[in-house]
């Protein structure tokens, strides 16, 4: 009989895990909040190993082709452009492929067989009760169902991790900045597509992404621990008029203007999940949920990839999943807490809290794209 697995979570990490378990033989179902695949934000990377794991799924020429080659403007509060650079042509950024966030979920969904694998969208974890020799699960709808393993792959936020190891707090550390995604198709910008437009002040900084017939819009600020509801949208909307009403420079009003009518935006904080271990009894956490390294290190899907593939292989390779589960915890954690170690300087160049921090942050972008 096929071992059942509920992954919580339908994103990078989840998606990834979902295929490979289901290769390996599990009878895998993955619950996920949202009604859909949320696919808003801004373009995110694959990057190192994680390039050779997309290609042993077999879809690197897919990712390869959907990638979102970009030049990338610094602009001043008036609309002027301060600098120009291409990430995609710098040393350090050679043989990754930037890609937009939707295109590489949909490709991961893709690939899951949905005669094998049961989705359950607009639905979450609502109890969790550890045996011996399963996992009882109650849905927010009232389902129930038991498993012999339960994967948290919920993000920063996961539910699973509240419910099995403790409140979020216990494991979080913030680092005083939020930020804001909304879709912005209507901002005209006067530059090419795939023009990517960012201005900066100190503490604060909005992005334009212009790709194909659309646009994403990024509002980023410094700010003190703030009393906020991660599911509370209307509440996200409030904060971001504080920090940005009455603010004219370039087009911060517009993008501002954008978030305030949003009906998918996402809110959330500049923050990393560490935690002494990633998995308890049948439960393990993945990505985010487990290592959250945030936005700024630009590793975030490259870890969730890693991450997944690691633990489903230890998985098939060893009978006694407490093995598997040791394993993935010894093998993976220097390599996650190593990529987290980046925040600071990512944090440094993207949100300069002096003059000089901004002058150098412009001077680095020209500097390297030469």
């Amino acid at each position: 009989m096929k071992k059942k697995v509920l992954i919580s979570g339908a994103s990078f990490a989840g998606l990834t895990l979902a295929c490979w378990l289901n290769k390996f033989g599990y009878q895998v179902t993955v619950a996920e909040l949202g009604k859909e695949l949320r696919k808003g934000g801004s373009p995110i990377d694959v990057r190192g190993e994680a390039l050779d794991i997309v290609r042993e799924l077999g879809i690197y020429d897919k990712i390869k082709a959907g990638e979102f080659v970009h030049t990338d403007e610094i602009v001043d509060a008036n609309d002027k452009t301060l600098t120009t650079f291409s990430l995609n042509k710098q040393a350090e950024y050679l043989g990754d492929i930037e890609i937009h966030r939707g295109d590489l979920l949909d490709i991961l969904y893709d690939i899951v067989p949905k005669e094998e694998v049961r989705f359950i969208f607009g639905n979450s974890i609502a109890t969790l009760v550890q045996h011996k020799d399963q996992v009882e699960v109650g849905f927010e709808n009232g389902e129930r169902g038991s498993f012999d393993f339960v994967i948290g792959a919920d993000g920063t936020h996961s539910i699973v991790r509240e419910l099995v190891f403790g409140p979020e707090e216990n494991f979080k550390k913030f680092f005083g900045v939020y930020f804001a995604f909304a879709k912005a198709d209507h901002i005209q910008t006067g530059r090419p597509k795939n023009t990517g437009l960012i201005y900066r002040e100190l503490g604060k900084q909005a992005v334009i992404y212009q790709f194909k017939d659309a646009a994403n819009t990024i509002l980023v600020f410094r700010a003190p621990k703030l009393d906020w509801n991660y599911r509370d949208h209307k509440q996200h909307k409030q904060i971001l008029e504080q920090y940005f009403s009455g603010n004219t420079n370039w087009k911060i009003p517009e993008i501002l203007d954008t978030m305030r009518h949003s009906e998918n935006l996402y809110f959330d904080e500049a923050c990393q999940i560490h935690m002494p271990t990633w998995t308890k009894g049948r439960v393990a956490l993945v990505g985010d949920a487990a290592h959250a390294p945030s936005f700024f290190t630009g590793m975030g899907t490259s870890l969730a990839l890693q991450g997944a593939t690691l633990l489903a292989k230890e998985m098939q390779a060893n009978e006694d999943y407490n093995i598997a589960f040791e394993k993935y915890n010894e093998t993976f954690r220097p390599f996650a807490e190593s990529i987290q170690a980046r925040i600071h300087r990512g944090l440094k160049v993207h949100l300069p809290e002096t003059e000089e921090e901004l002058q150098a942050s412009i001077e680095r972008w020209t500097n390297n794209d030469k």
